[in-house]
């Protein structure tokens, strides 16, 4: 009896998830971050894409002599991701503070349907 493995991430995938990690930062991601954004142990990835591990290792090993422009633009890149980062988490806020309004109103209305069930007084019943 053989345990099923799920496949392993396309050449494609493995790309896209490296250019969604250095979005922003400019930096190369580490192959332990990479590994965990696909989902995969750290030895598996090494061992399934030696040559992107490679790539990763070259990119490290250059130089980063990166002019003043690039660098102002890689902050301006960064403080857009902020920004938005900041609006989906006000937006999360809003809802959660909704949700506990509404919850508390909801509690209201069942501990007031809980105080009214016990204060009724129940009749007895006639012998038939």
């Amino acid at each position: 009896m053989t345990a099923h493995r799920d496949p392993l991430p396309s050449r494609t995938d493995v790309h896209a998830a490296i250019d969604s990690l250095t979005s922003g930062t400019g930096r190369r991601p580490s192959v332990l971050a990479l590994a965990t954004r696909l989902g995969l142990a750290n030895t598996t990835f090494r061992r399934n894409y030696p040559d992107i591990r490679a790539e990763l290792a070259a990119i490290a090993r250059t130089p980063s002599g990166a002019p003043a422009a690039d660098a102002h633009s890689k902050v301006q890149a960064n403080n857009a991701l902020l920004r938005r980062d900041n609006r989906d988490l006000a937006e999360q806020l809003e809802l959660a503070m909704a949700a506990i309004q509404r919850l508390s109103i909801d509690n209201g209305l069942l501990r007031a349907a809980l105080h009214d069930a016990r204060a009724a007084t129940p009749l007895p019943r006639r012998p038939g």
